[in-house]
């Protein structure tokens, strides 16, 4: 053989050899990375490929699934009532992905999730039967605020106190996932992303915004758990109206006829005094306020319900005068829904958190539990003691304050309104806010709920929580009563 032959065998051979490292490469460390990319169409074509499992409320689904003419994609999602639980489901589309539960149990609800499978489909590869996803959503609570919330922009959360089981999540403006489940539904969703109204967005978890006097309530409890007051009924040291600490600026009171001078937490809550709530912020300081709004659950980088909620803040790095402003909820401070509604369910449950979670579990397509949410796992926020002063206050907001649309015969209701302001110098609508809950002793049922309203289209002077998000919660509160 000549050198020239020689040296020509000897690339061949060393192409080759590098063509099988390459391939046993892939196929041994890279083959999971390859079949998950986004960009594999055998990944969608599985998706796809049979009707999928179903997102379960009460014992019905929620969601469907129908033949499709043409191309590869056999079937896609449905959504028979799509606008009244979107908030819950999130989306599934053939061209823009999953979102919500949809796009978390995306793999139950599509077969391949390995936990569906039996040995031989691990071994052949071969797709097993869609599995479900049970929710915690009581449909009469969910429809409750639905219609309730209407027209307006905004969202409404309900717990169960208890089991920190969601019972109810409405965002509005809503959208139907059906209209954006296809492969060529382009109009509808560039509609969607251009609506100044946002309704792709989940408002009960995703948009945090100022809290307004609702956060009254966290700085009560910071008041009481530090000893800076003995009870809600012991006067405070609060002047009416309240300068600012180091400033000029004066803080005023809504009603300026409401008894708010030295007015206890009690009076201060049923007539939601500014000056209180400030100067308590302030006396405080910005650690012990901080350390109570994160035992609420502020400030949680990964609050999973199982959908992921935004993280509602209360600032720090604040002076003095920015600390009594977060007493009234103003400043920087930041609440999802979810977040308002936690801080009242941890107060109608003896001081105790339970975990907030919609999904009670996930199973395959014989019923069989693949996972299961346990319900009641509590952590203790406050005392008893304080919750139980606290309730009595939010009564007295309901019987004879700032949210009396929110009574309900028959049970017990405690409440706190709230009007936070919007826009630089308050130049846009304010946001009306109402927390609450709600007993039955009769039956032992109970619920915890926050409403936002961002835009009624209401006249600035309209605009309360009383006149716009306590009916709403009212209606709420009365179904879960009812369930």
């Amino acid at each position: 053989m000549n050198k020239t032959i020689r040296r020509a065998s000897v690339c061949c051979l060393l192409a080759v050899l590098a063509l099988l490292v390459r391939a046993t490469w892939v196929q041994g460390y890279q083959a999971k990375a390859l079949a998950d990319d986004e960009h594999n169409r055998r990944n969608i074509i599985a998706q796809y490929a049979q009707p999928l499992g179903d997102i379960i409320v009460a014992g019905s689904p929620v969601t469907g699934s129908k033949g499709t003419s043409g191309g590869d994609l056999r079937y896609k999602r449905t959504y028979p009532q799509g606008e009244l639980y979107a908030a819950v489901t999130g989306y599934s589309s053939q061209a823009y992905g999953a979102t919500q539960l949809e796009g978390i149990y995306s793999h139950v609800l599509d077969g391949t999730d390995d936990r569906l499978k039996n040995p031989a489909d691990l071994i052949t590869g071969k797709q097993a039967a869609p599995g479900n996803v049970l929710t915690t959503i009581d449909p009469d609570v969910q429809k409750a605020a639905y219609e309730a919330l209407g027209g307006d922009k905004g969202a409404a959360v309900a717990i169960d106190p208890k089991t920190g089981r969601i019972l109810g999540m409405v965002s509005t403006p809503s959208y139907d996932p059906s209209t954006i489940s296809g492969t060529d539904d382009g109009d509808t969703w560039k509609k969607l992303l251009a609506d100044k109204d946002k309704p792709l967005v989940n408002r009960a978890l995703r948009q945090p915004l100022a809290p307004g006097s609702t956060f009254k309530l966290v700085v009560a409890a910071a008041a009481l758990e530090n000893g800076l007051y003995g009870s809600v009924d012991e006067a405070t040291d609060s002047p009416d109206p309240y300068t600012l600490p180091g400033t000029r600026t004066i803080l005023r009171n809504e009603n300026a006829s409401a008894p708010c001078e030295n007015a206890t937490l009690r009076t201060a809550l049923q007539y939601s005094c500014n000056n209180v709530f400030a100067k308590a912020a302030a006396d405080l300081g910005q650690d012990k306020v901080k350390e109570m709004a994160d035992a609420f659950g502020f400030d949680t980088e990964k609050l999973d319900v199982p959908v992921r909620a935004a993280k509602s803040v209360y600032p720090t790095g604040m002076d003095k005068a920015q600390t009594a402003l977060t007493g009234i909820g103003q400043f920087e401070v930041t609440a999802t829904p979810l977040q308002m509604a936690m801080v009242t369910a941890a107060l109608a449950n003896g001081g105790e958190l339970a975990a907030p979670h919609m999904v009670s579990s996930v199973t395959d397509g014989d019923g069989s539990t693949l996972e299961e949410t346990e319900d009641g796992k509590t952590e203790r926020v406050v005392k008893e003691s304080t919750a139980e002063q606290l309730r009595s206050a939010m009564v007295t907001v309901v019987e004879k304050g700032t949210g009396t649309n929110a009574k309900i015969p028959g049970a017990e209701v405690g409440g706190k309104t709230g009007t936070a302001q919007n826009g630089v110098d308050n130049s846009n609508t304010p946001y009306a806010w109402f927390t609450s809950y709600a007993k039955d002793d009769s039956s032992g049922k109970e619920v915890a709920v926050a409403v936002i309203v961002e835009d009624s289209g209401s006249a600035r002077s309209e605009v309360s929580g009383n006149g716009l998000a306590a009916p709403i919660a009212q209606k709420m509160m009365k179904a879960a009563l009812e369930r």
